[in-house]
């Protein structure tokens, strides 16, 4: 007891800890509902902004600032599919205002997705809060200053009723708060309720909840969401050409609402806020449905079912008149889009490109992705169909703008009878057996070249041109062993044995070698065409081995003997026809043959006789 009540005594180091957690957890949920609270003001706050900076540059103020802040509290409420209402009519009875500017929708939503994402980002050192309870905290902020501009805009120009306040604000951000969790936290995963009937149970199991089917559900969510956002693509761009063809009636009302710079400034900027609502309007009208102007008139491309009553406003100026012509028909060319976008979106992921038949996925797998794609296709058709269209008043126009399930019901039928097919097909064309064909190879034109002769080329043209020569007494054609010893010549041998000689074969000491006679030397030509004499140039024609004395005749043998170019020569080549045969050109080109091959290298050892005979250095 004294352990207790002295003061001195301390607490156990295992029980002091214990308060931390739950200090570090509220610390946790007071920043979250703090978030909440940030979130929502700063959405107030820039309404506020853009109000008051209407109300400045306008040049008729009516009710002061009081007025512009209650209008920018009352739009903020409006973004969150809050429904307000009217008291000063024409007529005296309120009149709701339900069509949600889908633009102006977008800051309010993300910042509550960046508050509850944030949350459960958890710094260091701090507990992380589980996905209910930061869901539950920034909400809770976030309906706080939700509450507070409720009650501020009772008594404005513009007011909202209470219950529908209450029921429509929590809504929108739980889900904007659920998908920021979501994000952070991963998919939520578990056993489906248990009052659920046994066949949707089963259905849901096989197609949806199994751990086999997750990657299918997966693929078939993108599919549908890439499907429908290629359709408000294409709505958009059916409501920008609409809205250009119709151009003048547009201006028209511009002018007619506003006089003033600034109110058509302010004009121009709610048109901007409602063109996704327009897009969405043009994708109900190209599914084949259309759209509603009021409680008795409907507006579809094969028909226009009563007479639209549109206030003034430039945008309205949009809605086509008529129908059936080919410019209406042509709207349907939006509706074909969704079939072939939820089949890629598919196919991208079931059949991928250059993949092999092995490794894609079979064709009823890859048709089954493809309606699931279509269903979630046709639900978001639906659910942007409810928020773009509203009430604009009770009455005739109580119902203004695309009934959503008939918008969804049409999308969900274009997606399916048209994505499963082309799904199918793409399949089949990715997976088709790819053939290479063979090339032909087209005849290439040489063309004459311009280059210089090479030097192989300069030496052939030069062995062909012989320089004319003594004639001699007539000789018979060039013998065989004339041909031979002149393919054996060496290297070092002289090409061209003097003036007109044929390349022949000198030995080392000068001489010829025995039995191999010489070349003929070739016939002087005239310009007759007739022989000349024999000239007394020294050095003539004759062998290599004789002394290169004797004038007009063929040099001597070894022995001392005229050779074959020699006046008494067999062998001496008189008529140009023999000069210019078969016969001597092979004995010419074994020459120039012999004279090209290298000359063998010391290294390789001493030479024979024969070899040792062959050349001459």
């Amino acid at each position: 007891m004294s352990q207790l009540t002295d003061p001195a005594t301390t607490l156990s180091p295992a029980s002091a800890p214990a308060s931390v957690p739950a200090r570090g957890r509220a610390t946790a949920l007071t920043a979250a509902f703090l978030r909440g609270v940030t979130a929502a003001g700063l959405g107030l706050g820039s309404f506020a902004v853009l109000a008051m900076a209407v109300w400045i540059s306008s040049p008729y103020p009516d009710r002061g600032p009081s007025g512009a802040l209650h209008v920018a509290a009352a739009l903020w409420l409006l973004a969150h599919g809050v429904e307000l209402v009217r008291p000063d009519t024409l007529s005296g009875t309120p009149a709701p205002l339900g069509v949600v500017p889908m633009l102006l929708a977008v800051p309010p939503a993300y910042l509550a997705y960046r508050a509850a994402r944030d949350a459960l980002d958890a710094d260091e050192g701090r507990p992380q809060l589980t996905l209910f309870g930061a869901v539950a905290t920034v909400t809770g902020g976030y309906l706080l200053v939700g509450a507070g501009a409720a009650a501020y805009v009772t008594g404005g120009p513009l007011t909202v009723r209470p219950l529908g306040a209450a029921l429509t604000l929590p809504v929108a951000v739980l889900l904007s708060a659920g998908a920021g969790a979501w994000k952070v936290s991963g998919r939520l995963r578990g056993p489906l309720p248990l009052w659920l009937p046994g066949g949707l149970r089963s259905l849901l199991v096989r197609t949806v909840w199994a751990s086999a089917s997750r990657r299918r559900t997966t693929v078939a969510t993108r599919a549908g969401a890439g499907a429908a956002a290629v359709l408000v693509c294409a709505g958009a761009l059916l409501a920008v050409v609409s809205l250009v063809w119709h151009g003048g009636a547009a201006h028209a009302s511009l002018t007619r609402l506003a006089e003033d710079w600034s109110g058509r400034v302010a004009l121009v900027l709610l048109g901007l806020t409602l063109l996704p609502n327009a897009a969405v309007w043009a994708v109900s009208y190209g599914l084949g449905p259309g759209f509603a102007l009021g409680t008795a008139v409907t507006v579809t491309p094969l028909a226009v079912t009563g007479t639209p009553a549109l206030p003034p406003f430039p945008l309205l100026a949009a809605v086509p008149d008529g129908y059936g012509t080919a410019a209406h028909r042509a709207a349907v060319a939006v509706a074909l889009v969704a079939g072939p976008a939820v089949a890629w979106f598919t196919v991208r992921v079931a059949s991928p490109p250059f993949a092999v038949r092995e490794e894609a996925w079979r064709p009823g797998e890859t048709a089954l992705t493809a309606a699931l794609g279509g269903v979630v296709c046709g639900g978001l058709t639906a659910a942007l169909a409810a928020v773009a269209g509203g009430r604009l008043g009770d009455g005739a126009l109580a119902v203004f703008g695309p009934v959503w399930w008939r918008a969804g019901l049409a999308a969900l039928v274009w997606a399916v009878a048209l994505g499963v097919p082309s799904a199918l097909l793409l399949r089949a064309w990715r997976l088709r057996e790819r053939r290479v064909r063979p090339v032909r190879e087209r005849p290439v034109r040489k063309k004459p070249s311009r280059r210089k002769p090479s030097r192989k080329r300069s030496a052939r043209k030069k062995a062909e041109r012989v320089r004319p020569g003594p004639a001699g007494p007539e000789a018979g054609p060039v013998p065989e062993e004339a041909a031979r010893g002149a393919g054996e010549a060496s290297p070092g041998a002289d090409v061209m044995g003097g003036a007109g000689s044929v390349p022949h074969q000198a030995s080392a000491g000068g001489a010829k070698p025995a039995g191999e006679p010489d070349l003929p030397d070739p016939p002087a030509r005239t310009t007759g065409g007739e022989i000349p004499e024999a000239s007394t140039a020294t050095g003539g024609s004759g062998g290599s081995g004789g002394s290169g004395e004797a004038s007009g005749s063929g040099g001597a043998g070894p022995d001392g003997t005229a050779g074959p170019g020699g006046p008494g020569g067999a062998d001496h080549v008189t008529d140009p026809a023999d000069w210019h045969g078969r016969g001597a050109r092979q004995a010419r080109w074994a020459a120039f043959r012999a004279v090209r091959e290298p000359s063998p290298s010391p290294r390789h050892g001493p030479r024979t006789g024969t070899d040792a005979g062959a050349g001459t250095e």
